[in-house]
């Protein structure tokens, strides 16, 4: 019986994808729980307002449920990408463990990007962390696609020869 994380089975990198799915979810879910009666499901894009009324939050709560939204928002505009990039990695053959390795590293800097952005970003000076933990994640797309490119370009020149 082969193990999930056997890290030269390619389908690793393909369990990332719904895995960073969740992971998109995460600060939204945070934001709606801590946001309570503020958070009107019927106009979702009111919160702020409702938020900036609401004195029963306090104010490092209210700041917390803005930047888990952004963190939500943000994770909307890569996933495509990260998932474009894992089956452009493994469709054109890039070396299984590197692609694992990344994929898995992605996952990493979300998570971190995650709880920099919404918890430890009470402290201002921590902002630049997220910076770096989102620039992680860029990177292994990137990575993922230049692998794939590489790959592709290699076998087509085998192909020419």
């Amino acid at each position: 019986m082969s193990s999930l994380f056997d890290f030269t089975k390619s389908q690793l990198s393909y369990y990332t994808i719904p895995a960073a799915m969740v992971l998109l979810y995460v600060p939204h879910t945070y934001a709606n729980i801590k946001a309570g009666k503020s958070q009107d499901h019927a106009n979702p894009r009111k919160i702020e307002e409702n938020l900036s009324k609401d004195e029963s939050i306090d104010k490092v709560t209210k700041g917390r449920i803005l930047r888990a939204r952004a963190a939500h928002a943000n994770a909307n505009e890569t996933i495509g990408l990260y998932a474009a990039a894992v089956v452009a990695a493994n469709a054109t053959g890039v070396d299984v463990k590197s692609v694992n390795y990344l994929t898995l590293g992605y996952l990493a800097s979300r998570i971190a990007y995650n709880y920099i952005y919404v918890i430890a970003q009470d402290n201002r000076r921590v902002a630049p962390l997220r910076t770096l933990a989102w620039s992680a994640g860029v990177g292994i797309i990137l990575t993922l696609f230049i692998k794939a490119g590489n790959a592709a370009a290699n076998v087509s020149t085998l192909r020419l020869s």
